[in-house]
């Protein structure tokens, strides 16, 4: 398989030309070395700061810690105005009893209506047949016998009042007898005369009454009465309707009064978890960087604007970066597929920093992921042994070297003295008598002009290289 590369390498000396377009064949030694840049990171856990709020927006930057300080175990490293958030937790915490109390006042309500339900609806059916009963009585029995009520008591006036004039006539006719009238006799007529009077005037009132029950009273009670079972069948019927109903509404207050207070106590829950957000304190002792130190990139930027008094970070994303006294510093790359695929973990090389090129510090490739990443590109972690008189910073920018491939003797040949023909390799070599012909190939590593022979040629063979590719 060609492992045919565009990389730079350390190539084999490989034996001048007998004349031009011809190659001898030597072993020589051959490295194949890797340079890619990289960043100085913390090459162990740090602590991204991140305001993660699951409902509070305002979040002002109060105080907040020197970007690259050392700080100490305790210390605050972002602090926001939190005068805000505590109003709203205290505000809630009062909605949330005064629901507390509103839930157990309907639940009240409620048992006590579905309590009385069954005893509103029996007085209401009471009520319709009293009213029924009442109507019917009256209509059947009670106002036929009130008529004779009223018929009797007038006919029994007229008898009184013809009573009281045969009375008086029989008087009359008696004392008309004597010659002389006597004192006594008068006083009786008068007496009398007075009582037919009476009866006569007792006679009109009954006569009134008379017509007044017979043409008012009785027909005023029956209308009462035949619309007092027409308003009770009515409020039954309501009542019917209304009670079951009022229950069903009562219940869905209470689980509505129960849904909001479950929300109100969700939300005071949110909210006490979104205080949390307020106060970043160092773990141990450490530096502090602005910016987010995430998988193996250091991002500034845009985050780094709001890192001020009264700035406002963005929510759900890391925007400073505590790293403890205990992480040592490494090295990331991001590397293309054809390095990462030349390359292993353990390989050792060195490290330049920028500005300091002539210092050279030893360095190991620790992991390789085995995966691209999001963007095309490989994560390569390396460890470094840093001189004691260097103070690495973090984010500071390095060139890596590494030898990836090493053979002490090895054959190589200009690439383009080679062929890709029928699936296969080959090169043209020259024979003892002159003339010329084609050999298959396994080659290993090429890059920079010359490939690497694995089989296929020997030590002392001559090649030539096309006259239109020397």
């Amino acid at each position: 398989m060609s492992r045919i590369t565009p990389f730079h390498i350390i190539p084999a000396l490989i034996a001048a030309a007998s004349h031009a377009g011809e190659v001898t064949v030597e072993l020589k030694p051959f490295l194949l070395e890797r340079s890619f840049p990289a960043a100085v990171l913390p090459s162990g856990d740090c602590w991204v700061l991140k305001i993660d709020p699951k409902i509070w927006k305002d979040f002002s930057i109060v105080q907040i810690a020197e970007h690259g300080s050392k700080v100490t175990k305790g210390d605050v490293l972002v602090r926001f105005d939190a005068e805000a958030i505590d109003q709203k937790i205290e505000d809630v915490r009062s909605e949330l009893a005064t629901g507390v109390l509103t839930l157990a006042q309907a639940e009240l309500e409620s048992q006590i209506l579905q309590d009385t339900a069954p005893n509103k609806l029996n007085l209401s059916r009471r009520a319709a047949e009293i009213a029924k009963e009442e109507n019917t009585y009256f209509t059947q029995v009670r106002r036929k016998a009130r008529e004779g009520v009223a018929a009797q008591a007038l006919k029994r006036s007229e008898q009184i009042l013809s009573n009281q004039r045969e009375e008086l006539k029989q008087l009359s006719k008696m004392y008309e007898a004597d010659d002389i009238t006597e004192n006594t006799e008068e006083i009786i007529l008068i007496r009398q005369q007075d009582a037919v009077a009476a009866a006569e005037f007792a006679l009109r009132m009954e006569a009134l009454d008379h017509t007044r029950t017979l043409e008012i009273t009785l027909p005023r009670e029956a209308k009462t009465l035949a619309d007092s079972e027409r308003d009770t069948i009515i409020a039954l019927k309501k009542a019917e309707a209304e009670i079951p109903r009022s229950i069903e509404l009562s219940k869905l207050n209470v689980e509505t009064l129960k849904t909001k207070n479950q929300r109100t106590k969700q939300n005071l829950a949110d909210l006490v978890s979104d205080r949390t957000n307020f106060e970043f304190k160092a773990t141990s002792d450490g530096v502090f960087y602005h910016g987010p130190i995430e998988n193996g990139r250091w991002t500034t930027g845009d985050v780094i604007k709001s890192l001020v008094s009264h700035g406002h970070p963005p929510a759900h994303a890391g925007f400073a970066t505590f790293v403890p006294g205990s992480v040592k510093l490494g090295l990331v790359a991001f590397l293309d597929e054809a390095t990462a695929r030349s390359l292993k973990t353990d390989l050792a090389g060195t490290a330049t920093l920028t500005g300091r090129e002539d210092l050279e510090i030893p360095v190991k490739l620790s992991k390789l992921a085995s995966h691209q990443g999001t963007n095309g590109t490989y994560r390569a972690d390396l460890s470094a042994t840093w001189p004691k008189d260097l103070n690495p910073t973090t984010g500071a920018t390095a060139k890596v070297h590494l030898v990836s491939y090493r053979q002490a003797a090895a054959i190589v040949v200009p690439t383009k003295a080679i062929q890709f023909n029928d699936g296969k390799w080959s090169i043209e070599v020259k024979l003892a008598d002159g003339k010329t012909e084609r050999r298959t190939l396994k080659i290993g590593w090429a890059s920079n002009g010359v490939t690497e022979i694995l089989a296929g040629l020997e030590v002392g063979q001559v090649i030539v290289v096309p006259a239109d590719k020397a």
